[in-house]
């Protein structure tokens, strides 16, 4: 008869597969200090060891900047082209009730002055999207 031996369960944490256990220290000096906590704040990590992981091994570190006048262009540039869209919406809606409630001539005369209009907007929305593009090649970092 065999004996068995009883393995007994101590719980606590699995132990890990590769674990990491070699640890390095470096100092700086204050300028040093100053650049790496200025590229360690733009990257956006959470911690100091993933982000010099993420510099000695050469991986990508997204550095974000948020800058709040472009932000505020957008905010606004989005906010015109939603009263745009509005103008569609309406210039659709204007058109059906003149074909309905005015007689042909009173409407061609008023659909002219629409088209007028309509024609201001174009020329407009050429100018905004010459003046966005003027704006992301002198001002935003590609």
């Amino acid at each position: 008869m065999e004996l068995k031996k009883k393995i007994r369960n101590t719980g606590g944490r699995k132990p890990k597969l590769a674990p990491v256990k070699y640890r390095y220290m470096v100092n700086f000096n204050e300028d040093e200090n100053a650049f790496f906590r200025q590229r360690f704040e733009g990257s956006g990590l959470d911690c100091y060891s993933k982000f010099i992981k993420a510099v000695l091994f050469k991986r990508e570190i997204k550095v974000v900047k948020v800058d709040k006048t472009t932000l505020d262009y957008y905010v606004r540039l989005t906010q015109f082209y939603r009263q745009f869209q509005a103008v569609g919406n309406n210039y659709n809606q204007i058109v059906r009730a003149l074909k309905m409630n005015f007689g042909e001539k009173r409407a061609l005369q008023m659909l002219y002055r629409l088209e007028q209009r309509t024609i201001e907007l174009v020329v407009l929305s050429k100018h905004i999207i010459t003046l966005t593009q003027d704006y992301e090649a002198k001002y935003l970092q590609k």
